[in-house]
């Protein structure tokens, strides 16, 4: 058998795999690192962003999470990497509360969320190596019981609530508050997970 000149007789059915990019973490968050790690995804860097997290006057906080999410991405500086980043937003109809710093933070908004619905909000950003940003917003809806005086200054005490948007953690003792929640579990954690990995496979980024 004979082939035509300057044609092989056997053609070649390799493909060309894209190297899949550096993922770079914008993040501080144990909590995060740990979700990815869930999902078998590891950063190979982790780069904390250090942005001013205040709300803008009148916005609401799902504007709100999606802006800090697309800052604290663009705050980290390395090229041809896809740097992900994520901010969470614990709201009470359009207000947003405070991420708590104290445990007079941590008592007021236990104290607001005492037996109400409240949303979780959490926006994921990816600037991918290209530089275009990619946002995901999540909402969870979560009903807290009506708690006791008790039950508020046993969590204040425990200090789990320091740091946190709206002053708890679910992973935590919180999830004896909660009566109901709608929605992603990983996103009141916070971040997202099944958005996450659409989010980075759309950017190129393959898990396994």
């Amino acid at each position: 058998m004979t082939s035509q000149k300057g044609v092989s007789p056997i053609a070649s059915n390799r493909t060309v795999v894209a190297a899949r990019p550096r993922l770079v973490l914008a993040s501080g968050s144990p909590r995060r690192v740990a979700l990815l790690k869930q999902a078998g995804i590891r950063p190979d860097k982790v780069l904390p962003s250090d942005i001013d997290e205040s709300p803008r006057r009148k916005e609401f906080p799902r504007t709100q999470a999606a802006r800090l999410a697309v800052s604290k991405a663009r705050a980290i500086r390395e090229p041809g990497a896809l740097i992900l980043a994520a901010d969470t937003v614990v709201a009470c109809g359009r207000r947003s509360l405070p991420k708590a710093q104290n445990d007079h933070d941590v008592r007021r908004c236990l104290e607001l969320l005492s037996g109400r619905r409240h949303q979780v909000i959490t926006a994921v950003a990816a600037i991918d190596p290209t530089g275009h940003p990619h946002v995901r917003v999540v909402v969870t809806r979560v009903s807290f019981a009506r708690l006791s005086q008790t039950d508020i200054q046993s969590y204040v005490a425990s200090g789990e609530g320091l740091g946190k948007a709206g002053g708890y953690a679910i992973q935590g003792r919180a999830e004896t508050f909660v009566r109901q929640l709608n929605g992603s579990y990983s996103n009141v954690v916070g971040l997202p997970l099944f958005e996450t990995i659409a989010l980075l496979r759309g950017c190129g980024y393959s898990i396994p």
